[in-house]
C-alpha cells in the first residue's frame, strides 16, 4: 500500500505544479498585495467602476491562492495520516488516507481542466439555448429533457439559474428555451456543448412503443461585459413583441410583454419573455443580442485560425455531438471525444462534468482578447 500511497502522492505534487506555474503564484502574491492596499485606500470608491473591478480581481487572487493553500495542505495531512497508520500498524486508517489522496488526484486533475479555461470570457455568465429539431413532438420533448439536464447540471456546481424566455410545444415540450446561468466560470465549462444532440428511445407518444430518434441543437454563447463594446445599429433589427407563453398559471403575462429582436444582417434571433415589464425584456434581449453577436466574431476568428466550419449546422442526422440512446440499450457518447457514459439517467440529471472535461482537454481556446468588427 505504501507503494500506492507514493504514487499518488507524486502524481498529485505533479498537477499543483503545474496549477502553480498556471497561477504564477509569486506573481499572484505581488499582485494581491498590491490590490490590498488599493482597497485600504479611503478614496477608492470614488471611482465606483474602477473599485468594483479592484475589488473582483482581489477576490478572484484571494480564492485561487487561498485554494491552492488549502489543496496542499489537504494533501500533507491525507501523507501524515497514512505515515501515522503504517507506524501504527492501522489498516483501516491507512486505508482512510489513500481514499482521501485518491479524491485529491480526481479534485487534482479537474483543477488542471478548469486552469485550461483561459479564454476571454470563460470565466464569465453564460446563455445557454436549447430549439427543438427534427422530430415534430418528439423533439420538443427532448428539448425539454436537455433543457432540464443543463439547469441540473447548473444547480449541481452551484450556479444561479434564470430563465430568459421558454416557447411551449404544440402538443408537448418545448420548441426552444433559453437558460442564464450565472456563477464563475459558467461558460468556460459550458462552451463545449453547443451542438447537434440526438436521443434514441421508445416514444411515450407513441401508442405502438416504436423507437424513436429525435435531435434538438444547443447553443452556448457567453455573458459579455459592459467594457465590451458591440456597435449594433437598431436600423439593422427588427423588434416584435409578443404575449409571453410557458408553463401557465399567474406568472403568465395578458400583455404583449415579450421581445424578440431578429438581426437581419447575420439571421440571428434572441428572445426574452422572463420579466412582466417589457422595457426589462427588451433591454435583456438586446445584451442577449449583443453576446450573440460578440460570440459569433470569436467563432469566426477560431473557424480561420483552425481551417475548420462553424460548428452550427443543421439539427439533424449527420451534425450531433453526442447521442443519448435509452432503447435498445443504455448510452451516452460523445462522438467528439469518444466519451461514454451507461448511466444515461444521471447524464440526463446534469452529470455532465465527464463530457465537458474530455471535449476542454481536446479543445481548449486560450484566446486573447478579441475587437468586435463587423458581423456577417
Amino acid at each position: 500500500m505504501r507503494a500506492e500511497a507514493e504514487a499518488l502522492v507524486e502524481t498529485i505534487k505533479q498537477s499543483l505544479g503545474l496549477l502553480r506555474r498556471h497561477l504564477d503564484v509569486d506573481t499572484s502574491t505581488r499582485r494581491l498585495e498590491e490590490l490590498n492596499a488599493k482597497v485600504e485606500n479611503p478614496d477608492l470608491w470614488n471611482d465606483a467602476e474602477a473599485a468594483q473591478k479592484i475589488m473582483r480581481e482581489r477576490t478572484e487572487l484571494e480564492e485561487r491562492l487561498g485554494s491552492i493553500k488549502q489543496f496542499e495542505g489537504d494533501l500533507d495531512d491525507a501523507a501524515t495520516l497514512i505515515e501515522l497508520a503504517e507506524a501504527e500498524g492501522d489498516e483501516a486508517s491507512e486505508k482512510e488516507g489513500i481514499d482521501l489522496l485518491k479524491g485529491l488526484k480526481i479534485e487534482a486533475e479537474r483543477r488542471q481542466i478548469e486552469a485550461l479555461l483561459s479564454g476571454e470570457v470563460d470565466s464569465n455568465d453564460t446563455y445557454i439555448e436549447v430549439h427543438s429539431g427534427a422530430g415534430g413532438t418528439e423533439s420538443c420533448d427532448w428539448a425539454r429533457m436537455l433543457f432540464r439536464m443543463y439547469a441540473r447540471w447548473a444547480e449541481r456546481h452551484r450556479f444561479k439559474v434564470e430563465i430568459i424566455e421558454e416557447t411551449a410545444g404544440d402538443e408537448a415540450g418545448i420548441k426552444s428555451a433559453t437558460l442564464l446561468v450565472k456563477g464563475h466560470n459558467a461558460h468556460g465549462w459550458a462552451k463545449t456543448e453547443s451542438g447537434v444532440h440526438r436521443l434514441v428511445r421508445i416514444s411515450p407518444f407513441d401508442s405502438n412503443a416504436r423507437r424513436h430518434t429525435s435531435f434538438a441543437s444547443v447553443w452556448v454563447y457567453p455573458v459579455i461585459d459592459d467594457k465590451i463594446e458591440i456597435d449594433v445599429k437598431e436600423s439593422d433589427c427588427r423588434i416584435d413583441t409578443y404575449r409571453s407563453s410557458g408553463a401557465g398559471g399567474q406568472h403568465i403575462n395578458t400583455t404583449d410583454s415579450a421581445v424578440r429582436i431578429t438581426h437581419i444582417p447575420s439571421g440571428i434571433v434572441v428572445a426574452c419573455q422572463g420579466e412582466r415589464s417589457q422595457h426589462k425584456n427588451r433591454a435583456t434581449a438586446w445584451n442577449m443580442l449583443r453576446a450573440r453577436l460578440y460570440e459569433k466574431e470569436l467563432e469566426r476568428r477560431e473557424a480561420e485560425a483552425n481551417a475548420t466550419e462553424a460548428t452550427k449546422t443543421e439539427i439533424g442526422w449527420g451534425h450531433q455531438i453526442r447521442s443519448y440512446v435509452l432503447q435498445p440499450y443504455q448510452l451516452v457518447k460523445d462522438l467528439r471525444t469518444g466519451t461514454t457514459s451507461g448511466t444515461p439517467d444521471e447524464v440526463l440529471d446534469g452529470d455532465l462534468d465527464t463530457f465537458m472535461e474530455a471535449a476542454l482537454a481536446q479543445k481548449v481556446n486560450g484566446g486573447g482578447p478579441v475587437a468586435i468588427e463587423d458581423v456577417e
